[in-house]
């Protein structure tokens, strides 16, 4: 067992002391029993030991296309979606009058 040093502010040595007396362990042992009950609320957490990365599956994503080739499939899709809802809106105004 190690021996060691605390500074504790008086009202929560006094707080303490009393704690200890009304279970009648001794002060070593009423801060170790606290001291467990933190760890076991507070359990220290081991970073890991490589960088979160997320993960690759050849069943998702855009296999083989390069970063243009997706930009421009995702221009062209917004370019028909315009076309497509200024159509609807052409033959609306029609029907109306």
């Amino acid at each position: 067992m190690i021996k060691t040093q605390i500074q504790l502010p008086d009202a929560l040595y006094r707080d303490i002391k009393r704690l200890a007396a009304s279970r009648e362990w001794s002060l070593a042992e009423t801060m170790r029993r606290a001291a467990e009950q933190f760890l076991a609320r507070h359990p220290v957490v081991t970073p890991p030991s490589s960088p979160w990365r997320p993960p690759v599956s050849d069943r998702v994503g855009w296999r083989g296309l390069s970063h243009e080739a997706v930009r421009q499939a995702a221009l062209d899709d917004i370019e028909a979606r315009t076309v497509e809802a200024h159509g609807k809106a052409d033959r609306q105004g029609r029907r109306r009058r």
